[in-house]
């Protein structure tokens, strides 16, 4: 059963760095209104980082969880005006981990949550792996460490993992691998 519906208002309750928070009425096919308070967000990339026999990935706290070390795929949030995806995923490649890529492939996309944020991440695979020329500057009150694990401890990595767009993007990488 798949039923439309129309925005027919919209209000700003909180505009924050990372996201803001709306509520928004809908009409539904039917004519019931329904409100929500909904978290806008711009969008993030998510990148699998293979070096030959290697994947690199990032630790860094994330405050929300408790979590003073998570391990995550190289990651970042779509804030450049005008920037798609790709280059997103590319400059923050530099960004993290001081790193270029020669070969790009898409992993798809998914929605975090789509029960309250339109956050989507676009997850990519980078090979062809080398340094950049001139790193660009971190983000503001970023703390990042670079990990890297070898690709036969992939299966160790998804089964600890509790990061959702970095268990989706390996698994998605797996997928590709066994093809």
């Amino acid at each position: 059963m798949s039923s439309r519906f129309e925005r027919i208002a919209n209000e700003t309750i909180f505009e924050g760095k990372f996201f803001d928070v709306e509520r928004g009425t809908f009409r539904h096919e039917d004519g019931e209104e329904v409100k929500r308070e909904l978290v806008t967000h711009p969008g993030a990339v998510g990148v699998v980082v293979l070096d030959g026999e290697q994947l690199v990935f990032v630790r860094q706290p994330r405050e929300a969880v408790g979590v003073p070390d998570l391990l995550e795929i190289v990651a970042g949030k779509l804030d450049e005006e005008g920037e798609d995806p790709l280059d997103t995923a590319k400059r923050e490649l530099a960004e993290e981990i001081g790193k270029q890529a020669s070969e790009w492939e898409s992993l798809g996309s998914f929605f975090t949550t789509p029960g309250f944020t339109n956050e989507e991440i676009h997850l990519f695979l980078a090979t062809g792996i080398s340094d950049v020329d001139e790193r660009p500057e971190v983000h503001e009150n970023e703390r990042i460490d670079v990990e890297i694990r070898p690709l036969s401890e992939l299966d160790e990595v998804l089964a600890s993992n509790t990061d959702s767009k970095t268990l989706i993007a390996l698994y998605r990488f797996r997928d590709r691998m066994n093809r």
